[in-house]
């Protein structure tokens, strides 16, 4: 996953990047804005996307651990 990807803003991101900011931006509730030039980053971003749909961010958890 080191293969490095140029985004739009001209800026050098890893294919593990694109993942983990696919995942943050489905702990934001951000809409999904994956790359459109390279599908392989593409695929990495819904994957992290998706991953973050189906777990919680840690402090989402802490937070339900300092109520109880």
């Amino acid at each position: 996953m080191n293969k490095i990807t140029v985004n739009k803003f001209g800026s050098e991101m890893t294919h593990e990047d694109w993942f983990s900011l696919g995942k943050s931006d489905a702990w934001a509730g951000k809409p999904k804005v994956p790359p459109e030039q390279d599908a392989l980053a593409a695929s990495m971003y819904d994957l992290g996307y998706s991953e973050g749909e189906i777990t919680h961010h840690w402090c989402q958890l802490k937070e339900k651990v300092d109520k109880k």
